[in-house]
């Protein structure tokens, strides 16, 4: 049986199903149709209006997987159509489901101008708002047929996913191509018993749903479903009491936000997000000049370059809609990045790229920091962005957490040095809000904060894939505006709502240390040759730059601005939040490999270029250091003749079918599995490895999580796991610096392997240097350091400092961590002892202690490789290497520094003399992070330091150049009021706060 308000719920939704929606249009005609396919890549607008055209007609399948078809529409308005809305409707075979993801179009005036795109979700163009009557249609269709990859089940491994292996056959088949009269009351009516649908499902019984009902029924009564256009105005009437009703005092705000969040490359390459972009932007434009009080935002200051490079036709219509205040661009960033795998200079990079595009381009610079979707967020996040110059930071993606409900929507999120970040969640836990009655009924219901302000912000439209704000979501929103039982719904700048947020909540509740995201955390592993590259290319570019700026003011040598940005430019971009995390098709990360190669070989003949100026013509072979730290007696940014190598050879001694290796500083113990059985501290007697136990072993899990194969791993695949020691060879060989390298040799499953396994005198850094031919499916790949520490914390390196994370399970907010990220160490230590575990391109890591007669052991395992299937199948198949190792007698200072020495090889030349440093710093824990010319291209000098152990520190910063002032700035370099320095014969005395991040700024004596 059925009550009278079920009955009253499926009679609406039939008929609004079934007669409403397909009466918006209520007459049509087919219009001509004409192709070409293309047989490559996208070509130019211009191009594509200028192809020869052969007839076709609806029915006909097109579209290979990654492939462009033209479609050209032509037809005449009916004289009879006179003075009514006349649209084209365009089907290209759509799911409706699949908005972003499948094949979508952009339509031109035969003169190029873009008008809109067509998606699933906005099959219509305009023609007219009034006909006169025989108007001649002319419109050109660029048509991406995508293939789907996502589907239903998003995790079932495709070979669409390159254009290398996509299909051959045709995708799609198109349905409609349309000439149709638009019925404004019909759609209307749509809306309105779409909104009271939906709100009605959110209310409790009482008055107000009843009257709904009611008048849901009234409306329906009076409409005559065999002429809906004549009777929709009335059934409107019916409904016009219950859409009047105001919402009560205490609603709800809500500020809306018109959204796409464009994924610069996750299921399509990144040619296609450019299209994407276009897309997406033209039918924003085009939907702000139909609706007044409309809203669209836009972040990702790479995204608005594409348009203006590659698509100048949408770029003016966009560049006039900033200027009206109606398009925001968001963000201040160059793109939506990860946070938690980029280094510093590469965050500082995001924000100085992206708001001088901003600036230089619209005279805007951004107040906030928009990241709906990122996967966690760095503790080191909240100064940077303070010395940037936000005010505000949002994001989205912590609702997403698998078992800890985040506390707070509006709060100030606290850093690594005591900066605070006032940051906003939307309640309604999405970043592509439709407006439903659903999304907007939660929005209110979660909100956290709602004791003492009561608004929260929605990104309203189509996301992820583009598509972004329909006419439909403006039409709710409208409603929504005042309405009863509903929260209030307007458009607004999300300054303004984070302004007025300040206000109401003068004293946030206070979120301190990392956003973690308890979900995607293999995204610190997946692809782990583009992890590499972005590794090899950051530090490449940071020592570029240090040189450069040295021969610039030593040898007047010009400064390479434009090669650096564009190298710095494409190193952001890979940083987006699907690239660097792995979770792209194949497509994007074989290019972005190929690129990595070509941007290192351009950042080392820039550096090169820099080192030959300065070290001059001569063959004596010349030394340069560009690592912030002292290597072989050289001096950050110095350079020296080639010395002898110092210090005594390390001894190697045979030991039960292994060795044992003895550099005076420390004594490893590698047995005849080529595993390390001790690692003692010569000075003090203290040995490393727990008792009984191996170090260096690799672990092989089974990895198959519950969903999204490249962006998880779930904690049950700590149940599994097979201990590699099976060995095909050991040897023990020596080089000429006098280190001792063991090389072993090993085979498992399908996949093979080399390490070597090295001591070099005088360093208590057991090296290994790995490489894997790796061949596996499903798999994930460690390697565990069980330590004889009692280690309450893992301390791991974050931008600018470190980040110290317990290493017991106590709640379930520890033991969601079982995944967790770090920089270039991560330590282990107790009082008066450590060890770090240094890397060269790894991310991910897990700790777990165990306990056996009050003997506490601390394991520490890197998180090497991954082979998930989806979205790429092959994901780092083949030969991938890995440089890591293991700091003996470690605390925060000496991991600091052999994790820098790592990651920066030493670089000789042959040249005439040596160079002395353009920057020297003095101070304990103060390090050096970049040197360069400023980006206004004014050739001042701007130098960057910070504080690595966490604590205040004093110091000094000496400048070796004739200087004419120098202040503290902002990370954009901007000037602080009142931050002029002393300078005190070129050096400038410096205390800084724990982790604190200092810009220094110079101008050089003319």
């Amino acid at each position: 049986m059925h009550d009278d308000n079920s009955l009253t719920i499926g009679r609406v939704r039939r008929v609004l199903t079934e007669r409403i929606l397909p009466a918006i249009y209520s007459e049509t005609m087919p219009l001509e149709l004409s192709w070409h396919e293309l047989p490559g890549e996208p070509i130019t607008p211009a191009e594509g209006l200028a192809l020869d055209y052969q007839p076709t007609q609806v029915g006909t399948a097109w579209g290979v997987a990654w492939g462009t078809t033209w479609f050209h529409l032509q037809g005449r308005v009916p004289a009879q159509w006179a003075g009514r809305r006349v649209e084209a409707v365009i089907d290209l075979g759509f799911d409706v489901n699949m908005t972003g993801f499948q094949c979508e179009g952009l339509v031109y005036r035969p003169d190029g101008i873009t008008i809109k795109a067509i998606n699933p979700r906005n099959q219509w163009v305009p023609i007219a708002a009034e006909a006169t009557g025989d108007e001649v249609i002319d419109l050109y269709l660029e048509a991406a047929s995508n293939p789907v990859l996502l589907d239903y089940h998003p995790f079932l491994p495709t070979e669409q996913g390159d254009i290398l292996t996509s299909s051959s056959r045709r995708l799609y088949t198109t349905r409609r191509m349309d000439l149709a009269v638009f019925e404004p009351a019909v759609h209307e009516l749509s809306l309105d018993l779409d909104v009271l649908l939906d709100l009605q499902e959110q209310l409790p019984a009482g008055p107000r749903k009843m009257q709904i009902l009611q008048a849901m029924d009234n409306a329906l009564d009076v409409l005559d479903l065999q002429r809906i256009t004549e009777t929709a105005q009335a059934a409107r009437d019916q409904l016009a009491g219950v859409l009047a009703a105001p919402a009560e005092h205490s609603a709800h705000q809500i500020s809306a936000i018109g959204h796409s969040h464009i994924d610069s490359a996750w299921l399509w390459p990144l040619r296609e997000t450019i299209r994407k972009v276009s897309r997406t932007c033209s039918s924003m434009v085009e939907l702000l000049g139909d609706e007044e009080d409309f809203l669209y935002g836009m972040s990702s200051a790479q995204q608005y370059k594409w348009l203006k490079t590659h698509r100048p036709e949408v770029w003016d219509r966009v560049k006039t809609a900033v200027a009206e205040e109606r398009f925001l661009p968001l963000g201040g960033m160059w793109v939506e990045s990860d946070t938690v795998m980029p280094s510093g200079e590469s965050l500082v990079r995001q924000f100085l790229y992206g708001q001088k595009f901003f600036r230089d381009e619209f005279g805007i610079t951004s107040k906030g920091v928009w990241l709906p979707d990122s996967f966690g967020y760095s503790p080191a996040l909240p100064q940077l962005m303070r010395r940037a110059g936000f005010e505000w930071f949002f994001t989205q993606k912590i609702s997403w957490n698998q078992q800890n409900k985040f506390p707070h929507h509006t709060f100030d999120w606290e850093g690594i040095d005591g900066s605070r970040m006032f940051s906003h969640f939307p309640s309604m836990d999405t970043y592509n809000s439709q407006l439903s009655g659903e999304e907007v009924a939660k929005a209110a219901r979660q909100f956290r904060e709602a004791r003492v302000t009561n608004n929260s912000i929605a990104p309203v439209g189509w996301g992820d894939g583009g598509g972004g704000t329909t006419r439909e979501m403006t039409g709710k929103a409208k409603r929504l505006a005042d309405l009863e039982g509903s929260a209030k719904v307007r458009w607004e700048h999300p300054n303004d709502f984070f302004d007025r947020a300040k206000s109401e909540l003068p004293n946030p509740p206070v979120w301190v240390g990392e956003l973690y995201l308890e979900l995607h955390r293999a995204t610190l592993t997946s692809q782990h040759q583009t992890k590499a590259g972005n590794r090899r290319t950051e530090q490449l570019l940071v020592e570029a730059e240090l040189w450069a700026a040295t021969a610039s003011v030593y040898a007047g040598a010009a400064y390479p601005y434009e090669q650096l940005d564009e190298l710095w430019e494409t190193v952001l971009l890979h940083q987006f939040h699907d690239i660097l995390p792995g979770t792209s098709i194949a497509w994007v990360h074989r290019e972005v490999v190929a690129r990595y190669a070509q941007i290192i070989e351009q950042a080392q003949a820039l550096i090169l270029a820099a080192q030959q100026q300065l070290a001059g013509a001569g063959s004596t072979p010349i030394a340069f250091n560009g690592a912030a730290f002292t290597r072989n007696a050289l001096a950050f940014g110095q350079a020296k003749p080639v010395q002898a190598p110092a210090g005594t050879a390390v001894q190697a001694i045979a030991a039960d079918g292994g060795y044992v290796l003895d550099n005076s500083v420390v004594r490893v113990r590698v047995n005849a599995q080529g595993l390390i059985t001790s690692a003692v501290d010569l000075a003090t007697g203290r040995e490393t490895i727990a008792a009984g136990q191996e170090a260096n072993l690799l672990q092989l899990h089974q990895d198959f999580p519950n969903m999204w194969d490249a962006w998880d791993v779930d904690k049950y695949y700590r149940n599994q796991v097979t201990d590699l020691r099976g060995l095909e060879s050991l040897e023990l060989s020596a080089r000429e610096d006098g280190s001792q390298v063991i090389t072993i040799a090993r085979s498992f499953s399908n996949s093979t392997l080399v390490q070597e396994l090295s001591l070099s005198p005088g360093s208590r850094t057991v090296q290994i240097s790995q490489s894997t031919d790796w061949h596996e499916a499903e798999k994930f790949l460690k390697v565990a350091f069980p330590l004889d520490i009692r280690a309450e914390h893992a301390i791991a390196e974050t931008q600018f400092g470190y980040h110290k994370r317990v290493t017991h399970v106590n709640t379930s907010w520890e033991a969601a961590k079982f995944e967790t990220s770090m920089h270039r160490f991560v330590l282990a230590e107790e009082p008066g002892f450590g060890a770090a575990l240094i890397n060269d391109s790894i991310y991910g890591f897990d700790v777990t202690r165990d306990a056996k007669d009050a003997q506490v052991t601390t394991t520490m395992r890197l998180s090497l490789l991954r082979a998930p299937r989806f979205p790429d199948p092959e994901t780092d198949q083949g030969v991938q290497t890995h440089r890591y190792g293991l700091v003996i007698g470690a605390d925060v200072a000496a991991a600091t520094e052999a994790g820098a020495l790592l990651n920066s090889a030493e670089q000789v030349i042959e040249g005439a003399q040596g160079v002395d440093p353009l920057v020297s710093l003095s101070g304990e824990g103060l390090v050096i992070s970049s040197v360069k010319l400023a980006a206004d291209r004014s050739g001042d000098l701007v130098v960057r330091v910070y504080e690595s152990l966490g604590r205040r520190a004093h110091g000094s910063l000496m400048v070796n150049a004739q200087l004419g002032s120098a202040a503290t700035v902002s990370l954009l370099e901007d000037e602080l009021a009142g931050q002029s320095v002393e300078l005190d014969d070129g050096a400038v005395p410096l205390k800084l706060g724990a982790f604190e991040v200092r810009t220094l700024r110079f101008a050089l004596a003319k």
